[in-house]
Protein backbone atom coordinates (compact mmCIF):
# COMPACT_ATOMS: atom_id res chain seq x y z
CA UNK A 1 0.00 0.00 0.00
CA UNK A 2 1.61 3.13 -0.88
CA UNK A 3 0.76 6.33 1.44
CA UNK A 4 -1.47 7.89 -1.34
CA UNK A 5 -3.44 4.66 -1.66
CA UNK A 6 -3.57 4.96 2.62
CA UNK A 7 -5.33 8.50 2.15
CA UNK A 8 -8.00 7.40 -0.33
CA UNK A 9 -8.91 4.17 1.44
CA UNK A 10 -9.27 6.58 4.86
CA UNK A 11 -10.86 9.51 3.22
CA UNK A 12 -8.39 11.77 3.36
CA UNK A 13 -6.33 14.50 1.22
CA UNK A 14 -3.19 13.18 -0.08
CA UNK A 15 -2.67 15.93 -2.10
CA UNK A 16 -3.33 18.65 0.65
CA UNK A 17 -0.99 16.93 2.82
CA UNK A 18 1.28 16.36 -0.03
CA UNK A 19 1.57 20.20 -0.45
CA UNK A 20 2.05 20.94 3.28
CA UNK A 21 4.59 18.29 4.01
CA UNK A 22 6.34 17.75 0.31
CA UNK A 23 7.68 13.87 1.06
CA UNK A 24 5.75 10.34 1.66
CA UNK A 25 8.51 10.05 4.00
CA UNK A 26 7.29 13.16 6.74
CA UNK A 27 3.71 12.05 5.93
CA UNK A 28 4.56 8.51 7.04
CA UNK A 29 6.67 10.14 10.14
CA UNK A 30 3.48 12.08 11.22
CA UNK A 31 1.07 9.07 10.76
CA UNK A 32 2.74 6.61 12.76
CA UNK A 33 2.93 9.65 15.24
CA UNK A 34 -1.32 9.48 14.79
CA UNK A 35 -1.12 6.25 15.29
CA UNK A 36 0.27 6.04 18.68
CA UNK A 37 -1.22 9.20 19.60
CA UNK A 38 -3.28 8.81 23.15
CA UNK A 39 -5.91 11.53 22.30
CA UNK A 40 -8.98 9.46 21.79
CA UNK A 41 -8.58 7.18 23.94
CA UNK A 42 -8.64 10.24 26.45
CA UNK A 43 -11.23 11.31 24.28
CA UNK A 44 -12.96 8.00 25.18
CA UNK A 45 -12.50 7.14 28.74
CA UNK A 46 -12.88 11.39 29.67
CA UNK A 47 -16.90 10.78 27.82
CA UNK A 48 -17.00 7.88 30.28
CA UNK A 49 -16.35 9.75 33.20
CA UNK A 50 -18.36 12.59 31.65
CA UNK A 51 -15.95 14.68 32.10
CA UNK A 52 -16.63 17.27 29.89
CA UNK A 53 -13.64 19.79 29.79
CA UNK A 54 -11.81 16.65 29.46
CA UNK A 55 -13.28 15.36 26.45
CA UNK A 56 -13.58 18.91 25.02
CA UNK A 57 -9.51 19.28 24.89
CA UNK A 58 -8.93 15.50 24.12
CA UNK A 59 -11.36 15.94 20.65
CA UNK A 60 -9.94 18.87 19.89
CA UNK A 61 -6.42 18.03 20.02
CA UNK A 62 -7.55 15.02 17.80
CA UNK A 63 -9.20 17.15 15.90
CA UNK A 64 -6.18 19.33 15.38
CA UNK A 65 -4.25 16.64 14.54
CA UNK A 66 -6.33 15.45 11.89
CA UNK A 67 -6.12 19.01 9.85
CA UNK A 68 -2.95 19.90 10.02
CA UNK A 69 -2.78 16.00 8.43
CA UNK A 70 -5.47 15.89 5.97
CA UNK A 71 -7.43 12.91 7.76
CA UNK A 72 -10.41 15.02 6.47
CA UNK A 73 -13.05 12.09 7.66
CA UNK A 74 -11.78 11.52 11.31
CA UNK A 75 -11.43 15.80 11.08
CA UNK A 76 -15.08 16.19 10.04
CA UNK A 77 -16.37 13.94 12.74
CA UNK A 78 -14.00 15.26 15.39
CA UNK A 79 -14.92 18.48 14.54
CA UNK A 80 -18.75 18.44 15.05
CA UNK A 81 -17.69 16.30 18.58
CA UNK A 82 -15.61 19.16 19.40
CA UNK A 83 -18.01 22.10 18.62
CA UNK A 84 -21.02 19.71 20.53
CA UNK A 85 -18.53 19.87 23.46
CA UNK A 86 -17.32 23.56 23.35
CA UNK A 87 -18.64 25.66 26.28
CA UNK A 88 -20.81 22.66 28.08
CA UNK A 89 -20.92 22.05 31.41
CA UNK A 90 -23.18 18.86 31.49
CA UNK A 91 -22.98 15.76 29.91
CA UNK A 92 -25.98 14.38 27.51
CA UNK A 93 -27.27 11.63 25.31
CA UNK A 94 -26.54 13.94 21.99
CA UNK A 95 -22.83 13.48 22.61
CA UNK A 96 -22.97 9.54 22.29
CA UNK A 97 -24.06 9.60 18.15
CA UNK A 98 -21.15 12.13 17.58
CA UNK A 99 -18.83 10.05 19.83
CA UNK A 100 -19.84 6.73 17.84
CA UNK A 101 -19.06 8.69 14.38
CA UNK A 102 -15.71 9.78 15.63
CA UNK A 103 -14.66 6.00 16.57
CA UNK A 104 -15.93 4.71 13.30
CA UNK A 105 -13.89 7.18 11.55
CA UNK A 106 -10.78 6.57 14.60
CA UNK A 107 -11.11 2.88 13.50
CA UNK A 108 -10.67 3.11 9.70
CA UNK A 109 -8.29 5.41 10.23
CA UNK A 110 -6.13 3.47 12.28
CA UNK A 111 -6.72 0.72 10.45
CA UNK A 112 -5.34 1.91 7.29
CA UNK A 113 -2.53 3.37 9.02
CA UNK A 114 -1.62 -0.01 10.38
CA UNK A 115 -1.50 -1.48 7.16
CA UNK A 116 0.46 1.14 5.72
CA UNK A 117 3.03 0.11 8.27
CA UNK A 118 2.90 -3.37 8.58
CA UNK A 119 3.12 -3.74 4.04
CA UNK A 120 5.86 -1.57 4.18
CA UNK A 121 7.55 -2.68 7.48
CA UNK A 122 8.08 0.72 9.36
Amino acid sequence: MTVQECYEEMGADYNDVLSRLRTDERIVKFLLRVYDDGSFKLLESSLAEKNIPEAFRAAHTLKGVCMNLSLTALFKSSNLLTESLRNRTEYGEDIVPLFEHVKSDYEKTMNCILKLKNENNL
